[in-house]
């Protein structure tokens, strides 16, 4: 047990709040409503393709691998050290890019609360995001009961409220006869596959929520964890699916799909539903609200994947002062370095045509690195149900071996097509300006190859050092 887990018991409402808080971000709200009424096919299938099988595998492996560690100790028994380090550093090192996209949106909430142009002004959002980094960094020093209390209230006041907010102002919006932007008929259910570009629209909302894993870390600090982790991460995907499809819809029945920005596109659907019903004075309470929400969003996710990799850095991967812990147990001098990586990496901000194609860039790196570590941890759910069929899981996935390859065989399946479209620049980043196809194409690759390089190189390094020492 953890230093930490032994001061402080999560409860199944926590967990599910920490679940929520480092999925569901009312920032992607935005480009789910650019689908308008066809968001509800393209959240069925993501839901049914990656979502759900990633929640079902992830109850199944931390229930029956309850030690700390995470996707690190899954893989590393499917497939050894080697590959339970990339898997793991995968997870840590996609924070770099995303921690700069979700801030991003903070600081265009923030603007909302006081001079809505800044939410464009790169100086001001680049400003924010060092800031919010290194406040959200300090605040994780304290034990995992400060994380926890962070994390539930940024998912409720920052998240939830407003988000089901947005859902009853765009109902009676409706209601009360005002203009819908988007049609409700069977045909704008259906997506409308012609092109490149609406294959990558369609791999982008494939993978649209990431993360349920993530908590497998905190397992050793829940009660009886075999049946309360399964019991928060199946709550909380209800409570993201609906919530999204919901949200998104609100947006997208009242804000002009061409009008939306992509970083403020939620502050401005805020600001117009506001404007409607005479409300003004509320946008940058609510803006306020969703700004804090994106900050306990970053909180939540530094400890997760930093725990994961002081145990690689504990089995002698990394150098030592990587190991080193505070008197919480908190991995303190990996989360320093994690922090200052993004903060270098969000300084990319300054050299984007503008923060909203900044905003798309670095989310789509972010998810490229992501989809590493998804295809070893899919991969490691079905050898694992081989090799080790001895191990007692708390939940499994039903229909045997079957069951296994049908759920993780179909993630795989979804993980390559979107890793392939992936690559494919969004048409809204080249309006914004960006070089050329090729610019975008090239930051993703050599992003993926250093990134997949590092692990490779401290295990070979470590494993060199070892020998020579015998």
């Amino acid at each position: 047990m953890t230093e930490s887990g032994s001061k402080h018991k999560l409860s199944v409402f926590t967990l599910m709040m920490i679940n929520v808080a480092a999925i569901l971000s009312l920032r992607a709200l935005p480009g789910l409503a650019e689908y308008g009424w066809g968001l509800i096919f393209y959240l069925a299938l993501g839901s049914l393709s990656f979502f759900i099988p990633s929640a079902l595998v992830a109850a199944e492996l931390a229930s029956g691998w309850d030690d700390e560690g995470g996707v690190y100790l899954w893989v590393k028994e499917a497939f050894g050290p080697k590959w339970g380090f990339v898997a793991i550093f995968m997870q840590w090192v996609e924070n770099l890019p995303w921690f700069p996209a979700v801030l991003a949106f903070g600081g265009s909430a923030i603007a909302y609360t006081f001079d809505p142009q800044l939410a464009n002004n790169k100086w001001f959002i680049v400003a924010v995001i060092q800031l919010t980094l290194w406040v959200a960094t300090f605040l994780n020093f304290r034990d995992m009961k400060l994380s926890a209390f962070f994390s539930s209230s940024g998912a409720i006041v920052g998240t939830i409220i407003p988000g089901i907010l947005i859902i009853v102002l765009g109902v009676e919006h409706v209601l009360s006869g005002g203009t819908v932007q988007i049609p409700f008929t069977p045909a704008a259910l259906m997506p409308d596959i012609e092109s490149l570009q609406q294959l990558m629209l369609l791999a982008a909302m494939l993978i649209s929520f990431t993360g349920m894993e993530m908590s497998a870390v905190h397992v050793n600090e829940v009660r009886n964890p075999a049946v309360n982790y399964p019991k928060a991460i199946f709550a909380a995907s209800a409570l993201i699916i609906g919530l999204s499809a919901l949200g998104s819809l609100a947006i997208a029945m009242v804000v002009p799909a061409d009008g939306v920005s992509l970083s403020a596109g939620v502050c401005q659907a805020f600001d117009k539903l506001f404007q409607i019903h005479k409300m003004e004075f509320m946008t940058p309470i609510i803006c306020f609200l969703m700004a804090y929400g994106a900050l306990t969003m970053v909180i939540t996710w530094m400890v997760g994947p930093s725990k994961g990799i002081r145990e690689v850095a504990h089995e002698g991967y990394l150098p030592k002062r990587w190991q080193k812990t505070n008197s919480f147990g908190i991995p303190t001098n990996i989360l320093i370095i994690q922090s200052g990586l993004s903060a270098l990496v969000s300084c990319a901000i300054l050299f984007m045509p503008t923060v909203s194609s900044a905003f798309m860039l670095m989310s789509a790196l972010a998810v490229q690195l992501y989809l590493i570590m998804y295809l070893l941890m899919f991969a490691a759910a079905i050898r694992l149900r081989y090799i080790r069929p001895d191990v007692k899981r708390g939940y499994t996935i039903p229909g045997g071996k079957i069951g296994i390859w049908c759920v993780s065989g179909l993630a795989i399946v979804t993980c390559i097509f979107v890793f392939v479209f992936g690559f494919i620049p969004p048409k809204a980043v080249l309006d914004e300006g960006f070089p050329a196809s090729a610019g975008y194409i090239g930051f993703l690759v050599v992003g993926i190859a250093v990134f997949t390089y590092v692990p490779i190189y401290f295990y070979n390094r470590a494993v060199k050092r070892h020998a020579e020492l015998k």
